[in-house]
């Protein structure tokens, strides 16, 4: 079967699954599920010969019975009907407590596919299919476009977890990791960072020692969601990424609660939405209520219940004192008082943040977020600060898009990493000035910034035009997803305050 049938066919299963009220995001764990033992069916045949060991089923225990049917794709595909569905209801449970990679694939796994027929259907489609032989390109095209499409589907509140690609790409292209170094995410929701710095490293001409470095030591990174957590590291797999039975590089640890210690040479990362973090807990009466969850770490110069400020500072902990970063972050990390305030000093005097890249509106799935890319770089203990000029480039002001009518490319921001310049940023020319202030690439000193009240970074200087200019507005539709924008930012603002005023988040 041809690349563009295989793909068409995956969707039209995601399409008719839908009609029967079975979402995208549900769809795409079953896919998970099934994929990865058929790829582990083909591994442990020649000529790879894995002998990957899958156990039989458990019981409520937890324990292997005896002379149960062993979890694995030849005996699921020989199934039909009733006695299919409850074989995979009985698998699914049983590899969920399994050790490893195994396990984390299958952790709270559920059958959300009730029709048996549709359920065999899907795997008579996986089954015809060599995945393993199957181009990476091929394999990971379907499964991005399944997690976009996942995305996409704002009520399941998956686009948290997805970066719109074209700004990773921007992002690896400016950092240009190279082979040999270890890259973490700290927050790495279905694995996009680590697919892009791949194909990046990948490109480089790599000798045997490189490759296998890349496939098995580069990439690291902590999610705590199981579902997220599943779709991460099946989507390294299919990107080739990873042993099926090696370590699991994805860690299901909260990376905010304690630093252990291991440094690396790059961090690419885009923290979760939702400035507060939060626990539930139990009061004196017998219900429960949330409670600010406040981060108390001796690596941290700030001690906060503030999600994104925390990020902030244990990605500064994650560095090698050579180490490199660029990472998604709202704007309140900007120009927010006490801890914020706090933060962006430590963050300038002990690394050099050298360049902020204002992002548009209307790129996220997740409605109401105004975000940046910080870029910076570790450096060793000085009496100075480290940096000395921090370079902004505001693809914010008089920039419309949408997610459907005019997505944010790739092409959008040629213009920011040529500007940028990665090969030698120690030569980089303003495009504002006196005669040019429209001009989106302007720098500022170190004595600049710190002069300003509570060292706010938030800095714009380009008019809005559609302040000025009322006979050249935006489409209708584009001005009503900025207004949507900013009600959302609004009130996200407002609760939060509430949320200060009340000291909880009920």
């Amino acid at each position: 079967m041809s690349e563009s049938a295989i793909i068409s066919k995956v969707w039209n299963f995601a399409n008719v699954l839908r009609d029967d009220g079975v979402g995208y995001g549900d769809y795409l764990e079953q896919i998970t599920y099934l994929l990865f033992l058929k790829m582990a069916d083909e591994l442990n045949k020649p000529p790879y010969n894995k002998g990957l060991k899958f156990p039989k089923l458990k019981n409520a225990q937890g324990e292997e019975e005896a002379n149960a049917e062993t979890c694995d794709w030849q005996t699921l595909s020989q199934k039909r009907g009733l006695e299919l569905e409850t074989f995979y209801n009985q698998m699914l449970r049983s590899l969920g407590s399994e050790k490893g990679t195994l396990g984390q694939i299958f952790i709270k796994s559920q059958n959300k596919i009730q029709d048996p027929s549709k359920l065999l259907k899907i795997i008579d489609m996986i089954d015809k299919e060599q995945w393993s032989l199957m181009g990476t390109d091929v394999k990971g095209k379907i499964y991005e476009g399944l997690l976009e499409k996942n995305a996409e589907d704002t009520k399941s509140g998956a686009g948290q977890y997805f970066t719109p690609r074209s700004l990773i790409k921007t992002m690896v292209a400016c950092v240009r990791p190279k082979p040999m170094k270890t890259l973490i995410d700290p927050a790495c929701g279905t694995g996009g960072f680590f697919l892009a710095a791949y194909d990046f490293i990948k490109s480089q001409n790599l000798d045997q020692e490189e490759k296998e470095f890349l496939k098995n030591k580069t990439f690291h990174g902590n999610e705590i969601v199981a579902n997220t957590r599943r779709m991460a590291l099946m989507n390294m797999f299919l990107h080739n990424i990873g042993e099926i039975d090696g370590e699991t590089l994805v860690s299901s640890a909260d990376a905010l609660v304690s630093d252990n210690g291991i440094r690396y040479d790059y961090v690419l990362a885009n923290p979760p939405f939702g400035k507060k973090s939060s626990m539930t807990i139990t009061n004196e009466e017998g219900k429960q209520e949330k409670q600010d969850y406040i981060i108390n770490r001796q690596d941290f110069v700030a001690t906060t219940a503030n999600k994104q400020l925390n990020f902030l500072q244990h990605i500064k902990t994650l560095l090698k004192l050579t180490g490199e970063a660029a990472v998604v972050l709202p704007d309140n990390v900007l120009f927010e008082g006490g801890a914020g305030e706090t933060v962006r000093k430590e963050l300038m005097k002990t690394t050099e943040l050298h360049t902020i890249l204002r992002l548009p509106t209307g790129i996220f799935y997740a409605q109401g977020v105004k975000a940046n890319v910080l870029f910076f770089d570790n450096k060793p203990a000085s009496k100075d600060p480290w940096t000395k000029d921090v370079w902004i480039y505001d693809y914010r002001s008089n920039i419309s898009h949408t997610l459907k009518k005019n997505p944010m490319t790739s092409e959008h921001l040629q213009d920011f990493v040529k500007l940028y310049n990665p090969e030698n940023r120690n030569k980089r020319t303003e495009t504002y000035s006196e005669t040019n202030p429209e001009g989106r690439w302007r720098k500022f000193t170190y004595a600049e910034i710190i002069e300003r009240d509570k060292t706010n970074l938030d800095i714009f200087w380009i008019k809005d035009k559609s302040l000025t200019d009322l006979d050249n507005l935006p489409d209708p539709d584009v001005l009503a997803n900025e207004i949507i924008e900013n009600i959302e930012a609004g009130l996200n603002s407002f609760k939060e305050i509430m949320e200060t005023i009340n000291g909880d988040e009920s």
